[in-house]
């Protein structure tokens, strides 16, 4: 028993060598590929106007791209020729590629393909020409918010309960013109944007009267204007210059009924453009939407001429008509109708498509900065969504018409967009505004836009110009 014991014993260490070694033969071995495609260097052969100039590009394997300084747009860029270095046995399935540059962009990004037997991988190689660049930069931009955007601070607290329908801007200043606790007040940019809300409270000693005492107003230079909502009291506007804390000056005072051809409420907003000297002028569309009384402003506090102007559909009580910088051309806007072009006399120029804007649209502002034109507003959330800035570039054609004629022709697409917030409201008052910031060479540096609306606060933001990189 004792021998038979000892057999079944080495009989079964014999099959659990064999198994084991069974098994070890089954696994597979690590056996390198003949086909890597990995691509080690890149040159362009050809650039320069005499098709003679090398480049090298620099290659990032995590990220699959290939990076080279910018070349001379004389560049013969629909055959660039490639030399590079790969894997044995790789090679780039075309050497000779296109690069279709689309108007007025100057760099183009296409995929570059290392092949090698079955196997391939991918780069994607970009060329930009060493042109002037104009413009801003927005994917550079900084944002100041205040509103009811989830980013940033929280909403500014006197936008709550329709009590700030009114607000404006002059790159140094924001104005609040509320019926909030505490009053109407300025903040400082340069505090906002260090998160810091130190209130300049506006003297408003002998500020009454009117439906409500105060409801919209404006910044220029230094100087703040406040407007009541009329009703049957009458229409007053106030001034501060660069002492907010001196008591106001009454500039108008008049009630509508005596403003031959005037309707009955004003105040729900206040449109104004004024030079450095203080002359232009200020638009109050009436509540009924019948007719816009433009005031003539002469050295900041002289209103010297009252006329009633015609209105156009659907531009809502929350119009707002403001001047093209040195044009004579206006943007007349409002939350129920398309973009007006007009005169200062309210003739009408031009009236863009519906749908080439957001409907809701309103203050449409157009400028310049850096050589591009710009076009920009915000919705007014009276029926629907959230105020929503909206930037679109309408740099070509040769004057305003033009311009906005070319872009409904294109894509009608914004170049930049920003929410505040807010939900919808039946009084949605609300503003933009911009700065061109200049270094002391007198070139366009940053471009600091405004933003606000009635129950969702306000934001700035700030986009530097465009530069060349290498």
């Amino acid at each position: 028993m004792k021998k038979i014991a000892y057999i079944l014993l080495v009989l079964m260490a014999l099959f659990s060598l064999s198994l084991f070694t069974s098994c070890e033969e089954d696994f597979p071995e690590n056996v390198e590929s003949p086909y890597e495609v990995v691509l080690k260097s890149i040159k362009i052969m050809n650039a320069g106007a005499d098709g003679k100039t090398v480049i090298e590009g620099r290659i990032d394997e995590d990220k699959k791209t290939v990076w080279f300084p910018r070349v001379d747009p004389e560049t013969n860029v629909s055959a660039i020729r490639f030399e590079a270095t790969m894997s044995e046995g790789a090679k780039l399935e075309s050497d000779v590629l296109q690069f279709d540059f689309e108007e007025g962009k100057d760099a183009k990004t296409i995929v570059l393909k290392v092949v090698n037997g079955p196997r391939f991988r991918e780069y994607f190689v970009t060329l930009r020409l060493n042109v002037p660049v104009f413009g801003a930069d927005f994917s550079k931009a900084l944002f100041y918010d205040y509103s009811g955007n989830d980013i940033g601070n929280p909403a500014y607290p006197t936008f709550v309960s329709n009590l700030t329908r009114g607000s404006g801007f002059d790159g140094e200043h924001v104005l609040i013109v509320t019926r909030a606790e505490g009053g109407s007040h300025l903040l400082s940019v340069n505090d906002l944007k260090n998160n810091e809300i130190n209130r300049i409270n506006l003297n408003l000693t002998g500020v009454s009267g009117g439906t409500f005492p105060v409801n919209v107003g404006a910044k220029f230079n230094g100087h703040t204007y406040i407007a009541n909502l009329s009703g049957k009291y009458g229409m007053k506007i106030y001034h501060w210059g660069s002492d907010p804390t001196a008591e106001p000056t009454v500039i108008f005072n008049a009630d509508p009924i005596n403003i031959p051809g005037s309707g009955a409420r004003h105040g729900d907003n206040m449109s104004a453009t004024l030079d450095k000297n203080g002359n232009g002028y200020m638009f109050f569309g009436d509540n009924a939407v019948t007719e816009i009384t433009r005031l003539t402003v002469s050295n900041f506090t002289e209103i010297t001429d009252v006329k009633v102007l015609p209105t156009q559909p659907g531009v809502s009580f929350c119009m707002s008509m403001n001047r093209v910088e040195d044009t004579d051309d206006y943007i007349l806007t409002g939350y129920d109708g398309p973009i007006y072009v007009v005169n200062k006399d309210g003739t009408l120029l031009h009236t863009m498509s519906g749908d080439a804007t957001p409907k809701q649209g309103s203050d449409a502002r157009v400028f310049s900065f850096n050589n591009e034109r710009y076009m920009i507003l915000t919705t007014a959330p009276r029926y629907s969504g959230n105020a929503v800035l909206y930037l679109y570039d309408i740099t070509k054609g040769n004057n305003t018409v033009e311009a906005l004629r070319l872009f409904e022709e294109g894509s009608k697409l914004p170049i930049f967009q920003y929410s505040i917030g807010g939900g919808v409201n039946t009084a949605p008052g609300t503003q933009t505004g911009y700065k061109v910031i200049k270094n002391n060479q007198g070139e366009d540096v940053s471009l600091l836009l405004y933003t606000a609306s009635n129950n969702a606060g306000f934001a700035l933001i700030e986009i530097p110009r465009k530069e060349l990189d290498e």
